[in-house]
């Protein structure tokens, strides 16, 4: 398996190389930087899919998550918000929801005082619309108020870093609630919930301009390292300014992927890891014997969460714009689950290469494509054909059928993954298992 390792990631830097010799450095040094944050999102999906078995089809809400928490950090303060009576009126409308929260958390404890069932259920009723009602009395006003006279409530102009932070943050939160919602449910029905929960989310980091802008997106968010414009000021060229400031933040990147993987490699391999992975092969035998099973699960959902918030944060903070309208399922859900399935699922380096991998082939086929159709247009017009006509939009369907042909190659050539999981099991002539094995034997022999 090393061996088949360093075959594949030397493959992908062949790759790699001969883009930059045709593209540019800057192109190369932009694509490898986005490709390293997939590569993070396809390990966090590769702890809940590879790990545990959990259907997550929601990776959408939880990049999103990620993106809103490092612009809700990382952008300036707005003096227009913090000068107007909106932060009381927030303020206020945060004790409301907390208070409704808390109203709600007595109603369902009244079943320990032993209270009859139907009073409980009525008063479990009446404290959510209570909650509800206290809430929208509070939060529309103060909503209405911020959009007219300061447009929205603006960041708190802290590093960067504390927003890709506080996106793992909010994303493992938000993990947790679709957590113990959902997974109760198994497979498909689970993926059927998250997608929904996921949409919920979308729609409401769309619409709450208040909070996010919406569609009119924020920009431009800051970078942990120098930016172009700053290394320019250094008398360095514009091309150059790209490829310093861009590698710079390309090593923040990988510094962040390389930890999590050796974290995720050291749990993987130890007990932590056997159990989980015994849970996601038998998840009957594995509570029959005493593992808390629902807990576990969690775990891993909340942990997977945590790491796609993280590359959704420096997804966002790379491209220096929040634009929920940009979020597409097509290129925050399908192409993360096309890189773990061809990487390999239960491989944290395999889920590491299919991100990298799959990314670097999705950004290069368009080019690539309108390079052939451009060609062939030329050549048809030549001979007295008819041109092909959006040459620019058919470029750009051009990746989904390259990802098509790529996912049929993979499961056919190797429908385990490029780097498929191995599960460590010991020789049964090994030195230590005979060590082992006569030591048992003596313990089990008669005394004489």
């Amino acid at each position: 398996m090393i061996r088949r390792s360093i075959l594949f990631y030397s493959a992908f830097f062949v790759i790699v190389l001969i883009v930059g010799l045709f593209m540019g450095s800057p192109f190369t040094v932009r694509l490898l930087v986005e490709a390293s944050a997939f590569a993070l999102i396809a390990l966090g999906l590769n702890i809940q899919w590879g790990y545990g078995g959990l259907f997550n089809f929601g990776i959408i809400g939880f990049v999103m998550v990620g993106g809103f928490a490092v612009t809700a950090m990382a952008m300036p303060t707005n003096p227009d918000f913090w000068q107007s009576d909106g932060p009381w009126m927030l303020g206020r409308a945060i004790l409301a929801a907390g208070a409704g929260a808390l109203l709600i958390i007595g109603a369902y404890r009244l079943n320990r005082l032993g209270w009859p069932r139907f009073i409980t259920r009525t008063a479990q009723i009446l404290a959510w619309i209570i909650a509800y009602v206290a809430f929208r009395t509070q939060i529309d006003p103060a909503v209405i108020y911020i959009e007219r006279e300061a447009g929205w409530v603006g960041g708190l102009d802290l590093p960067v870093w504390i927003g890709w932070v506080f996106g793992g943050l909010l994303a493992s939160g938000l993990g947790f609630l679709v957590a113990k919602i959902c997974l109760g449910l198994r497979q498909d029905y689970l993926a059927i919930a998250t997608i929904g929960i996921a949409e919920i989310v979308r729609a409401l980091i769309k619409n709450m301009e208040w909070l996010t802008r919406g569609t009119l997106t924020v920009s431009p968010i800051p970078w942990p390292v120098p930016t172009p414009q700053v290394v320019q000021e250094w008398d360095v060229s514009v091309p150059d300014s790209f490829v310093v400031a861009r590698g710079l933040y390309l090593l923040v990147a990988l510094v962040v992927l390389i930890a999590a993987l050796l974290v995720m490699q050291r749990a993987y391999r130890g007990p932590w890891g056997r159990m989980m992975r015994a849970i996601r092969d038998n998840y009957v035998a594995a509570e029959a014997i005493g593992k808390d099973v629902g807990a576990r699960q969690v775990q891993l959902f909340v942990l997977g969460s945590a790491f796609i918030g993280i590359g959704g944060a420096i997804l966002t903070s790379f491209v220096q714009i929040f634009d929920p309208s940009a979020y597409q399922p097509i290129n925050h859900t399908f192409l993360i689950w096309v890189m773990v399935i061809v990487g390999g699922s239960g491989n944290n380096l395999g889920a590491v290469l299919g991100g990298g991998l799959i990314y670097v082939i999705w950004v290069v086929s368009e080019p690539i494509g309108q390079s052939l159709f451009t060609g062939l247009s030329e050549l048809a017009t030549q001979i007295g054909w008819a041109p092909i006509p959006d040459i620019n939009s058919r470029s750009v369907q051009t990746r989904v059928l390259v990802m098509g042909f790529v996912i049929v190659f993979a499961l056919r050539f190797a429908p385990r993954g490029l780097l498929p999981e191995i599960l460590q099991t010991r020789r049964a002539h090994s030195p230590e298992y005979e060590r082992e094995h006569n030591e048992e034997k003596e313990e089990r022999s008669p005394r004489t």
